[in-house]
């Protein structure tokens, strides 16, 4: 017996990063280049250093927030806005230190941007209102969020954390409320957070939730990316029909820590890498069925590379097979040094 190996269809980049990274390449391609402009990029266009070394190496200069505070003239530079998006005082920033900007801001970030910045201008209108953010404190999609509401908006990651800020007094349960979430945040955990934040309101205001729902009070918003969504239930899928998952994303990616998650809850024998290096001989059984899937941040070529090496792991099934006939008394032993079985 032996191995067998299947790549996740629906796993790899996502529109957005698609389109940044393809705006990115043009400009970077020799014949593409206005004169000597160099082209920076606000952040890692993609939470992954295989990705980010390509980019690097075709010239790419990944810059940060204080980088760009420090500079004093960028004129003839070139500025690219990544797939997560920027507060309005990133552009105003940029366009005051002279950067042609080329703005590769997720289409559906921007309509999400635009839909907090209208509900906050009518509850700045009203004079009275609140809204929460459902997203990674920090994370750079949600601190463009913020930014359209001047830094009013209130973010929790988790239901816990929502429980707190109404308890600390930052969240009022007796205003307006309109709920939001992060596009690549996981479906399933912002129901179980707006549920709960209804839950609480209504409490509050001693009524049943279904009467409480016709006092309008709590709005929530539809904000996760559809292509994101879906991936959360193919993946789950995917998960349960594979002996042992290999997920590849880099660890800095919000996605990929959920999309893994998700996984691991669903296949045990679920395992997070960043590349084919992180990859170790000993997880595998000799007739394993093997998903190689990951984030949106990931990208083809690198699945690929995967599941090229783990299928190379085949070699060594005769010596898997007759291992485990062993006694179950009697471990599987490897050579530290040759890292073939020992008997």
């Amino acid at each position: 017996m032996s191995i067998t190996v299947d790549i996740d269809k629906n796993s790899g980049f996502c529109a957005g990063v698609i389109r940044a990274i393809g705006k990115a390449e043009e400009f970077l391609q020799a014949d593409g280049r206005e004169g000597d402009k160099r082209l920076f990029s606000l952040g890692a266009i993609v939470h992954n250093d295989a990705e980010l070394a390509r980019l690097v190496h075709k010239g790419l200069v990944t810059i940060d927030k204080e980088d760009l505070e420090e500079m004093v003239d960028a004129s003839g530079e070139v500025l690219l806005i990544r797939a997560h998006g920027e507060p309005p005082q990133t552009y105003r920033l940029a366009e005051s230190l002279g950067f042609d900007v080329i703005d590769c801001t997720c289409p559906v970030v921007l309509q999400l941007q635009k839909s907090i910045k209208d509900a906050d201008t009518a509850q700045k209108k009203n004079g009275h209102g609140q809204i929460i953010i459902f997203g990674k404190i920090g994370h750079a999609e949600v601190l463009g969020l913020i930014g359209q509401t001047d830094g009013t908006a209130i973010v929790v990651e988790d239901s816990a954390m929502l429980e707190a800020a109404i308890s600390e007094g930052r969240i009022n349960l007796d205003v307006p409320t309109e709920v939001f979430s992060q596009t690549t945040k996981s479906p399933a955990e912002y129901a179980r957070l707006c549920s709960r934040l209804e839950e609480l309101m209504a409490e509050h205001h001693e009524l049943s939730v279904e009467r409480f729902k016709g006092t309008e009070m709590l709005r929530v918003h539809n904000t996760i990316c559809s292509q994101v969504a879906t991936r959360h239930e193919r993946l789950s899928r995917f998960a349960l029909e594979h002996d042992i998952i290999i997920f590849v994303s880099g660890k800095a990616s919000s996605n990929g820590k959920v999309l893994c998650n998700l996984c691991k809850s669903l296949n045990i024998r679920t395992y997070h890498i960043d590349s084919v290096t992180d990859i170790k001989r000993e997880w595998f059984r000799a007739d394993d069925k093997v998903g190689i899937c990951g984030a949106t941040s990931t990208p083809k070529w690198l699945l690929e590379d995967v599941a090229a090496h783990v299928l190379s792991l085949n070699k060594y099934a005769p010596e898997w097979e007759a291992a485990y006939k062993e006694p179950a008394n009697e471990p599987v032993k490897y050579c530290s040094e040759c890292k073939n079985l020992v008997r």
